[in-house]
């Protein structure tokens, strides 16, 4: 069962079932999802980093070299390729002020990266595991796990019972939710998730797995339509500095992307850390004064806004990780949090921990003596009597994958900006990264009570 059908949740389905088709040993996958439709609970305007998908789809009959052909002929969506990167620091006084991209850390560099609809990817993705032969069902919220009768491993989730009164009393319509019951639980749910949060507490994992406590931040994002006329295809450009830092002493986390999509889009938005000081700051007026500066609203001008909202986003990175394994089940994507908040992106590190969570579970229920007589796909029902295993193979891959590696190298520079401003966090990231590049010999840990949001 996996909880959460976006790039982590499907990776997963998908890579299971390729595995399936290559050993003869069937799995039976399905994958449960709140929204209406696969990728309508996904927001991001994203510039994406293919070395996962493409890893993935390696494994696919047709090679998946032409993935962004095939996402258009599916979803009439482009992936445009980067064409040109920008990183200015904006002044309140409508000024701006470039930073030369060799001085920027390797990470914030986009050659080879493609501007997408991350929604659209989603659905793709969806199509693609369908066609394999997983059981998707949308508009299906996981609201509870459960456990084992000791409570000592996860048997599934539930979804939500229906027919219950104001006061929580069962009514006449009362209906128990359904439980979708598995030899493996893999958690995708993104950032929060009710479920993945209910697990990291009951068994400790943050603790178990020696973590800083998570930090938190809003991204608040548009879609704008503009004419012809204003347009760069794959345009990228991220700030600093106006509306939300004023100096370079100001500890204010965060910063603004704008990506030029084609045909004729522009995604835009910001990033607050949720860890300000400031208690009158209004996250969503700041992104309206950002629209105002001359930097951003040249790129705005005689366009039409289509589309909108804002998502919750991991930001702790590396020293946040919690345990990712437990007897039954795994955490995967932003249920983890793999969020490089220094390279603006995560989707990268989601799909790679789904290919390797299902790697680690085929693994595990695919071998050994009567495998395929003990699955799903094969008995039709699931052995009441059988123990949930911990795939702690999951765990020990990921560090060694270059997810990990990348997180490492910027593990500090989050902790640098809520020390020393926006100045010193800038100074100390360039040191990270083209220094010592994550092998300095110390930790800047979250201090007790910054927890930016954490409960």
């Amino acid at each position: 069962v996996i909880v959460g059908g976006g790039p982590a949740g499907l990776s997963a389905a998908i890579r299971l079932k390729q595995l399936s088709s290559e050993n003869g040993i069937d799995l039976s996958v399905c994958v449960l999802e709140k929204g209406s439709e696969v990728g309508s609970h996904i927001l991001s305007g994203n510039v994406f980093d293919p070395k996962a998908l493409e890893e993935l789809l390696s494994h696919n009959e047709d090679g998946g070299d032409k993935w962004t052909e095939a996402l258009f002929e599916s979803q009439d969506s482009h992936a445009t390729p980067v064409s040109e990167d920008a990183f200015l620091v904006l002044t309140e006084s409508g000024g701006s002020y470039q930073i030369p991209n060799m001085l920027l850390p390797s990470q914030l560099h986009n050659d080879g990266n493609y501007i997408i609809s991350l929604s659209k990817l989603a659905r793709y993705l969806g199509e693609m595991a369908e066609g394999l032969g997983v059981e998707i069902y949308p508009g299906f919220a996981a609201d509870e796990v459960i456990y084992s009768d000791d409570q000592t491993s996860v048997r599934g989730v539930a979804t939500k019972d229906m027919g219950i009164g104001k006061e929580g009393e069962a009514k006449d319509t009362f209906e128990r939710g359904v439980e979708l019951l598995g030899r493996q639980t893999l958690f995708a749910e993104g950032a929060r998730g009710s479920c993945s949060e209910s697990i990291i507490s009951k068994y400790n994992l943050r603790q178990e797995g020696g973590a800083s406590n998570q930090h938190y931040g809003l991204g608040i994002k548009e879609v704008w339509e503009i004419p012809e006329e204003n347009f760069k295809p794959g345009f990228v450009q991220h700030t600093l500095g106006y509306p939300l830092q004023s100096s370079v002493t100001d500890k204010v986390y965060g910063g603004s992307f704008l990506y030029h999509q084609e045909p004729n889009l522009v995604l835009c938005g910001l990033v607050v850390g949720l860890d300000y000081e400031n208690p009158y700051l209004n996250p969503y007026k700041e992104f309206q004064r950002w629209k105002t500066h001359p930097a951003i609203k040249s790129h705005l001008e005689g366009g039409t806004c289509i589309q909108y909202g804002a998502r919750v986003l991991n930001e702790g990175g590396y020293h946040s990780l919690p345990k990712l394994t437990f007897p039954g089940g795994m955490l995967l994507g932003c249920s983890a949090g793999f969020l490089n908040a220094v390279k603006i992106k995560g989707s990268h590190c989601a799909i790679q921990s789904g290919t390797i969570a299902a790697e680690s579970v085929y693994n595990s229920l695919a071998s050994g003596e009567d495998a395929e007589e003990k699955t799903v796909a094969s008995t039709g029902e699931i052995d009441s009597e059988e123990t949930p295993v911990e795939v702690t193979q999951y765990a020990e891959s990921m560090e060694k994958s270059w997810v990990y590696d990348e997180l490492k190298e910027v593990r500090n520079c989050h902790e640098a900006f809520s020390r020393w401003g926006v100045g010193g966090g800038l100074i100390y990231t360039g040191i990270a990264a083209h220094i010592t590049k994550g092998k300095e010999p110390w930790t800047l840990p979250t201090p007790v009570g910054n927890n930016a949001g954490e409960s």
